[in-house]
């Protein structure tokens, strides 16, 4: 009995570093600070990447349409014609971001453009991009 009352003297005397509440709720209101300051200067950056699909899908459509064009001595408005299948969209809950489609295509030339499905920096407007048969890509809408 006498041993009992010892270790549980011994247990009550160890002290356990640690946090209290306080210091832990002032940790984590530093850390949402730190968010808060730092999120706004990723949104370009995510939106920028986010981009780098439509540049490749519409390199891909070009790469198509020239295969297309070499047989046929035109090109086409129809996506299913060259071969290209749209991937599914994020708003579909697949992955993709942007919405391909070929604007204008005749014997000459052709403009393919892809227009983002999400406002990825939340202002109103839609990302859009668009190349030609010229391999000219260029950013019309930007995010």
């Amino acid at each position: 009995m006498i041993r009992l009352k010892n270790i549980s003297k011994k247990i009550n005397s160890i002290k356990v570093n640690g946090m209290t509440l306080i210091e832990l709720l002032l940790v984590l209101a530093l850390i949402g600070i730190l968010l808060s300051m730092a999120v706004p200067k990723l949104m370009p950056l995510i939106g920028r990447t986010k981009s780098l699909e439509a540049q490749m899908q519409l390199k891909h459509v070009l790469n198509l349409e020239k295969n297309y064009f070499y047989i046929n001595s035109k090109y086409t408005n129809n996506l299913d014609d060259i071969g290209f299948e749209q991937s599914k969209l994020v708003t579909q809950d697949g992955k993709a971001n942007y919405k391909i489609e070929i604007v204008e295509a005749n014997n000459k030339a052709f403009v393919a453009k892809a227009v983002s499905v999400t406002d990825f920096d939340q202002d109103g407007q839609l990302n859009v991009w668009q190349i030609n048969h010229e391999e000219e890509i260029k950013e019309i809408t930007k995010d």
